[in-house]
Parts: C-alpha cells; structure tokens; sequence
C-alpha cells in the first residue's frame, strides 16, 4: 500500500462520530499520524472515542467516511 493512500487504512476515533455527524479520526500516514474530519458509513450510527475503525471513503482534503473495524 503506498504510503499516501487513506482508504483502507486503520483509523482511530479522538472525537464522537455521532450519527448524521462530524467527528474526528486519526490516520497513520506519511511516516507519523494526520487527524480527519470523518462521517460514519451507516449515518444512523454512533461510533464512540477510542474505537478502531476502517477508512472506506476518501473526500480531499480532509474527510473520511469510515466503517467499525
């Protein structure tokens, strides 16, 4: 995987994914960690701080949308 693609990567929840809206997430990337602005796949779910999650979906610059791991 090349080191600057996002999707597909794990991803850690720092601020309440709650549902329908904006929470954040960090990334390994590009030799250290970059914080996302991220969206739940499924709008009607809540994913909490501190859970592990995948990056299904890329929107430049800064928004994932992502699915529970």
């Amino acid at each position: 995987m090349d080191d600057q693609e996002v999707v597909g990567r794990v991803a850690l929840v720092t601020a309440l994914i709650a549902p329908g809206r904006l929470g954040e997430v960090k990334v390994a990337i590009r030799g250290g960690s970059e914080a996302f602005n991220a969206y739940a796949m499924d709008p009607k779910e809540a994913i909490p701080k501190g859970s592990r999650v995948f990056v299904v979906e890329y929107f430049p610059p800064r928004t994932v949308v992502v699915s529970l791991a």
